[in-house]
């Protein structure tokens, strides 16, 4: 998903999302485990995903209390 769609969402949303990216990321890494992970791209662009996320809940948060 890109920044500018993250940006649009309400915060309780955003952490929604980073709690799915965050699940994700667990089963692409066990399925890397055993073995069974086709596409190594998704592990990358999960792990972007996340990223993404929490640094615009990290913007939020310093740009919300500053006004």
């Amino acid at each position: 998903m890109k920044a500018k769609e993250l940006r649009s969402l309400p915060s309780p949303e955003l952490k929604r999302r980073l709690a799915e990216a965050y699940d994700a990321e667990f089963n692409l890494r066990f399925r890397l485990a055993t073995k069974q992970l086709q596409n190594f791209q998704e592990l990358k662009k999960v792990r972007k995903d996340i990223a993404r996320i929490k640094t615009i809940i990290r913007e939020g948060e310093i740009y919300g209390q500053e006004g």
